[in-house]
């Protein structure tokens, strides 16, 4: 008996909706760990020459993988926008956060900056491409921040030192925000293996020369840095972005964003489980908080849901490519 295509194609369809729906909580679990590993490895690097050597590794990877499945590689405006939008996430967001804390901005407060991403996003959004956000969407990120704060609340420890600190911190939160955006409205299309390789390597130059002049790069105890090092390029540069950049072709770069509502309480969780440091009932709360608030925010009218899985297009090697939703309803 020959089964129809309609039922042919339906545990595929089915495998695709499963993936959907797992990919925001897996980018919030894998993205938290990032502090966990990092953590690890400051121990016996310095912030800035760690992240350098994390995007020197993940993307000579990605892209010899891009050379063995012959992806194509970004060109001409093409390439000038990965290249900007690299940066952007990659050498901006990054760089700013940890100079942060190297100039002694508690890990506390940088995730409470980190975690205002989504805020800031919508904000930009609203003016820079003229997205509009539903009144429910705007009670969500007011829960999500009020979560973030609950969950860093009791960690924050400010000291004289703090106020310059913070400086680079919300150079590193506007390069989260407007790389997103800048992701979304110019590379949504870009082959994941080659876009992804040619942020990282990009941003190398600029993290190596800012870890010389900021820093007095220096290493110890090399083998736990190579298992930090290890699970930072595997599972955050190349996994969590990965996911990230997938989610940003199905939905608005504010509704990804608010993501990051969740990030500073699951990272305490995930500390609390594998670094032995306590956890609080404010950081539970606000884990709660902020789950709400990410709810609303990625909340979709009913009359959306057309858009919420663009057509998939087979691309190279058979990876799938996903049409942007405008495209897909202009054919």
């Amino acid at each position: 008996m020959t089964a129809s295509p309609r039922s042919a194609g339906q545990p595929l369809g089915n495998a695709a909706a499963v993936g959907a729906r797992m990919a925001a909580p897996s980018f919030v679990l894998l993205w938290s760990s990032a502090f966990i590993a990092g953590a690890v490895g400051l121990r016996s690097a310095p912030p800035l020459l760690l992240t350098c050597v994390r995007f020197a590794a993940a993307g000579a990877i990605l892209a010899l993988v891009a050379w063995l499945t012959r992806a194509p590689w970004p060109r001409g405006r093409e390439l000038a926008h990965v290249i900007v939008a690299g940066l952007l996430l990659q050498a901006v967001q990054f760089g700013g956060f940890y100079w942060a804390m190297s100039l002694g901005l508690p890990a506390a407060l940088t995730a409470l900056v980190q975690g205002l991403t989504p805020v800031l996003t919508a904000t930009l959004a609203g003016l820079l491409l003229g997205e509009r956000t539903r009144p429910v969407q705007r009670l969500g990120f007011g829960l999500g921040a009020a979560g973030v704060v609950l969950a860093v609340a009791a960690r924050i420890n400010l000291h004289g030192g703090v106020a310059l600190a913070v400086i680079p911190a919300v150079v590193g939160l506007a390069g989260a925000s407007l790389g997103m955006l800048y992701q979304q409205r110019f590379c949504s299309g870009m082959d994941l293996r080659t876009g992804t390789a040619t942020q990282l390597l990009v941003s190398v130059p600029v993290l190596g020369v800012a870890t010389l002049v900021i820093e007095h790069p220096r290493v110890s105890d090399p083998l736990p840095l190579a298992g930090a090092l290890a699970w930072l390029v595997l599972v955050n540069s190349i996994g969590a972005f990965t996911l990230m950049y997938a989610m940003l072709r199905r939905r608005s770069a504010s509704q990804v964003s608010s993501l990051f509502f969740l990030t500073p309480a699951v990272t305490a969780i995930l500390a609390y489980l594998f670094l032995g440091q306590a956890l609080g009932w404010l950081t539970i709360a606000g884990l709660f908080v902020s789950g709400a608030g990410v709810l609303l925010a990625t909340r979709r009218p009913r009359d959306a849901a057309a858009d919420e899985a663009p057509p998939v297009k087979a691309g190279p090697a058979g990876m799938p490519r996903h049409e942007p939703a405008a495209a897909a309803r202009a054919r």
